[in-house]
């Protein structure tokens, strides 16, 4: 394995690591405690199961996509807008209405959080557009094919 191959992987797996192992095991050990969660959201409990289902499929599957570089664009895709909507959802960083008046409040702590969802979906989206400046083109193209990140390179 190249030293660029070994770097892509590890920058690769960086990105994931917040979901696979830890968000996912963390949905899998605390199940009643994810549920109750997805529940502040999503009050009938069915469909806060569902919802949770569906969060653990992403994390896991798009993931080990971007990781393996199988699909990896379309995982890389999924994975950002999965940023964005929990950033959404789960850090409304303006419902408390302490944002401005309490720099301890809880609209502060919700901000930096929402602000760290974003920043990572920004970086998926780094390998949706890839390092060659073809821009948006390869993945328009063909979406489920691999960016090939461990090929060496000229």
């Amino acid at each position: 394995m190249t030293d660029t191959a070994l770097a892509a992987g590890l920058v690769r797996y960086g990105l994931v690591l917040l979901f696979l192992p830890f968000s996912a095991l963390d949905k899998v050990l605390n199940f009643s405690g994810a549920v109750a969660q997805a529940q502040q959201v999503f009050a009938p409990r069915p469909l806060a199961i569902v919802v949770l289902l569906c969060g653990l499929g992403i994390e896991v599957v798009c993931s080990l996509g971007v990781v393996s570089g199988m699909a990896d664009r379309a995982a890389a895709v999924v994975l950002a807008g999965y940023c964005a909507v929990t950033a959404l959802l789960y850090k409304p960083f303006w419902a408390p209405g302490d944002f401005w008046s309490d720099a301890e409040g809880k609209g502060r702590q919700l901000f930096w959080d929402f602000l760290k969802n974003l920043s990572l979906g920004a970086g998926f989206l780094l390998i949706v557009v890839g390092p060659d400046g073809r821009g948006l083109t390869p993945f328009l193209a063909a979406p489920f094919a691999s960016s090939h990140p461990y090929r060496s390179r000229p």
